[in-house]
């Protein structure tokens, strides 16, 4: 039986848009300079009543108007509020305005005394290695990065990784089997850019759908975008003229436009990271990321004292890191019952060995 909400994705749940509380101040420009850079208060004023019980503070480093993506970012800020509700500690978050912003903003909430400094995403891997070289006493974090990637394979900071490859594996294969009760043997994906986390979903994606429907078509693009819609709207637009009647968005923000064009055109549209059944009945289900787990259980381990650098935290399905998200009421509940058997079988690790990788 699917879980209708797994106990890491469960913050997940909590409302479409994060409250923002801009402050005069940022962490930007240059390393001695302030305000080229967006700072973000993770404390929503007038939400809670709990007081600090640690002096713990810990920061996210997250790229300018991502918070409400309805998807990663947002998970991730949602983690971090978390961990000021339930642990006490201080959260931040700087929002880079470009890449050029991650090493100063980094360097400069390591030297005001950060314990914990989470840069949120694929992008960020080489500014973190650079930074955490620089404050061996500081704790950092990176959400989609494989630690041992990174140069000189810091001590001090730990990978945050997850299993997409196997909830891409489950949204495909519902996803063919949908396609196939329509008439159709084409689905498509409509990623971001191309980076080992998106490419982890677009091959499993392609590989479930082929186990469920052998000869299944599926395609894929890179809308070369995190944030506009426009472009991933064409794109899907594109895969579906010529044939694709389930779109996948692996595309962030950008990817929502994806969803509409699904809508549109009245074919199935898949959700990523966060559960955008949201978005209308056109939604047949999302490929869960607990992001939002992942950063307040990095937080908590760091308190806790269990908090390991040099190495990978990763999150599957037998963690129940990622996974399905709601269902959309027009799914044939044969196909559900049928993608709910593979869930199981993913999770008892009866299958293995699903590619990570597309061409």
């Amino acid at each position: 039986m699917r879980r209708p909400r797994s106990r890491l994705l469960v913050v997940a749940g909590l409302g479409a848009a994060a409250v923002i509380v801009a402050l005069a101040a940022g962490c930007g420009g240059s390393e001695e300079s302030t305000g080229t850079a967006t700072e973000t208060a993770a404390a929503t004023t007038g939400t809670t009543t709990t007081t600090p019980t640690s002096a713990l503070r810990a920061a996210l480093v997250a790229d300018a108007g991502q918070l409400n993506d309805n998807g990663f970012n947002e998970l991730a800020y949602k983690g971090l509020k978390r961990a000021e509700r339930e642990l006490g500690i201080k959260g931040r978050v700087v929002e880079a305005q470009s890449a050029a912003d991650y090493i100063p903003n980094m360097s400069t909430l390591a030297r005001q005394g950060y314990d914990l400094v989470i840069g949120v995403g694929f992008a960020q891997g080489a500014a973190i290695a650079a930074v955490a070289k620089r404050f061996p006493q500081t704790d950092f974090a990176i959400v989609d990065v494989d630690q041992a990637s990174l140069k000189g394979k810091p001590k001090n900071v730990q990978g945050l990784l997850f299993r997409e490859e196997q909830v891409g594996y489950l949204v495909g294969y519902l996803g063919a089997l949908s396609a196939k009760r329509a008439g159709k043997e084409s689905i498509s994906a409509v990623g971001g850019f191309k980076e080992p986390p998106v490419d982890r979903y677009i091959a499993g994606y392609r590989a479930g759908a082929e186990k469920a429907v052998p000869g299944t078509k599926v395609v894929w693009g890179y809308s070369q975008d995190w944030e506009d819609q426009a472009k991933c709207k064409e794109l899907a637009l594109n895969q579906i003229a010529a044939g694709s009647e389930v779109v996948f968005q692996v595309a962030g923000g950008c990817g929502l436009g994806a969803l509409s064009a699904a809508k549109d055109r009245g074919v199935w549209g898949i959700g990523v990271d966060g559960d955008q059944s949201f978005l209308g009945p056109h939604v047949l289900t999302s490929a869960l990321k607990g992001v939002d787990s992942a950063v307040f259980l990095t937080i908590k381990s760091l308190e806790d004292g269990t908090f390991a650098g040099g190495k990978n935290r990763v999150f599957g399905i037998d963690q129940e890191g990622v996974g399905l998200g709601t269902l959309s009421p027009k799914a044939n509940k044969q196909d559900v019952a049928a993608t709910e058997k593979v869930e199981q079988q993913l999770a008892s690790g009866e299958i293995t060995g699903i590619p990570t990788t597309v061409k």
